[in-house]
């Protein structure tokens, strides 16, 4: 499956600092977004490390990856010239998948290792620590990985749906029963999980099947806390195209507020055109 994207990143009307950053390469299939924790120092320092870090782990994996989009390839000619059942045959092994997801969490865990290290020897950045949203797409899968309160969506047509969980201490209270969903919508919240707070964390990771058409959005909570308010907005952004899009998000949370900065990480599927 080949990809299109667009990002784009603002500060905000409230803040006087950028502490997002982001990344995207079609060619590698990843795709990151990360958001310093706000309060904490070099917020802006731990997530352009986390993103460098992420994808030079990748990139030190790329032969897997790549393997990984020709076993989507083959199983996909399989299915053109009749010998499987059908398109709901065109999937990655479980030993891939598993690869794949490990390679993520390892990306991610080592950028944790490392940005909190540099907190232990450097006195200007302890206690620095960032969010990350990370997918990499491999044949006809995503694999996600999330720590923190930044977020992944996929639309297909007009369906949205939200592929990640919040690491927040107020999404922990509504899964407990205490607080509401919907007064929860849209509210800020402590986070319970970030890249470098310590010297480990624990990475979500998830994998989803992508159909041709699918569009991805990463974003920070300065884009999603004004997007959890109503649902039209996503759709129609998720309708523009990425290069329109992306911009599109960051002018939408400016006029709702732009409490705090902003980015978003538009990520469009193209079909595939095989040879014989």
């Amino acid at each position: 499956m080949r990809t299109r994207h667009h990002g784009a990143s603002d500060v905000g009307r409230r803040r006087s600092q950028n502490e997002d950053a982001f990344f995207g390469a079609d060619d590698l299939g990843l795709f990151v977004v990360c958001d310093g924790v706000g309060g904490r120092a070099c917020g802006e320092v731990a997530s352009q490390m986390t993103v460098d870090l992420i994808r030079e782990w990748v990139c030190d994996e790329a032969e897997l990856v790549q393997a990984a989009a020709e076993e989507a390839r083959m199983a996909r000619r399989m299915v053109m010239h009749g010998r499987s059942s059908g398109a709901s045959q065109v999937r990655l092994g479980a030993e891939t998948v598993a690869r794949l997801g490990a390679l993520v969490r390892g990306a991610v865990q080592n950028a944790c290792y490392i940005v909190h290290g540099m907190g232990e020897v450097d006195a200007r950045f302890s206690g620095m620590s960032t969010t990350a949203s990370v997918v990499l797409v491999a044949g006809d899968l995503a694999i996600v990985g999330q720590v923190g309160d930044s977020r992944v969506y996929l639309a297909r047509g007009d369906d949205v749906r939200q592929l990640t969980e919040d690491h927040t201490l107020l999404n922990m209270q509504v899964k407990q029963g205490l607080i509401d969903a919907d007064k929860a919508r849209g509210r800020k919240s402590l986070i319970t999980r970030a890249v470098g707070l310590r010297e480990f964390v624990e990475v979500d990771i998830t994998a989803f099947p992508l159909q041709a058409g699918d569009r991805l959005l990463l974003c920070s909570d300065g884009l999603h806390e004004y997007l959890d308010r109503a649902a039209d907005p996503l759709i129609d952004l998720f309708r523009l195209d990425p290069r329109v899009a992306a911009p599109a998000a960051i002018r939408y949370a400016n006029l709702c507020g732009g409490k705090d900065n902003i980015t978003a990480l538009f990520v469009e599927l193209l079909e595939v055109t095989l040879g014989r």
